[in-house]
């Protein structure tokens, strides 16, 4: 069994309370941190497949001035993830992998560049915040932008995880965007820049 199978079999194999219970504490933690104050358009997931949930996330901080974003699928940049506003009342439909997506799209349409926090799902992680996807590419490829960045690094790349899902050591790939931050129901490990 590949590793990248063998790590989603482990966020699955929690259950449904254990799971519920991790996103509350990640919730938790991440509302208490300062770099949470001054975001106002923050991108979060639609979790799958024994993903940690984020929405707990929004009713912990308070709606003044925040926008949500949920990553969608862009035809016409294939590979390549636009963020769509979000209202937990909007409609939303299915796209090509079954993950639920807002249905209304037009000027509610923001570029990666313009957020200011994306919380991303992983199925892997190392201390270091390198990070293991789905495999497809779709968060390296649109935070590419970033790895050209000496100065100015928003937005803020934080990874959600259960602490199951933490591995020795992932040997980054030239493509890979590392993370700021991963978050998990035990602790933040950050990114040391060097």
């Amino acid at each position: 069994m590949s590793l990248r199978r063998q790590l989603r079999a482990a966020r699955r194999g929690l259950g449904q309370q254990l799971q519920r219970a991790h996103a509350a504490k990640v919730a938790t933690r991440l509302s208490r941190e300062p770099m949470l104050r001054n975001a106002r358009r923050i991108a979060l997931y639609h979790a799958a497949d024994g993903e940690l949930d984020p929405s707990p996330l929004m009713h912990r901080l308070s709606p003044r001035g925040r926008r949500w974003y949920l990553p969608v699928l862009a035809g016409y940049l294939p590979g390549r993830l636009w963020f769509v506003r979000y209202r937990p009342a909007d409609p939303m439909h299915r796209n090509g992998f079954g993950i639920p997506e807002p249905a209304r799209r037009g000027r509610q349409l923001c570029p990666a560049r313009a957020l200011h926090l994306v919380l991303l799902p992983l199925v892997g992680f190392d201390a270091c915040c390198n990070r293991i996807g789905m495999g497809k590419g779709y968060y390296d490829r649109s935070f590419a932008f970033l790895r050209r960045r000496r100065h100015w690094h928003r937005p803020l790349l934080i990874g959600l995880a259960h602490e199951c899902q933490r591995i020795d050591a992932i040997e980054p790939r030239p493509w890979d965007v590392p993370l700021d931050a991963v978050v998990t129901e035990r602790a933040i490990y950050w990114r040391v820049r060097g």
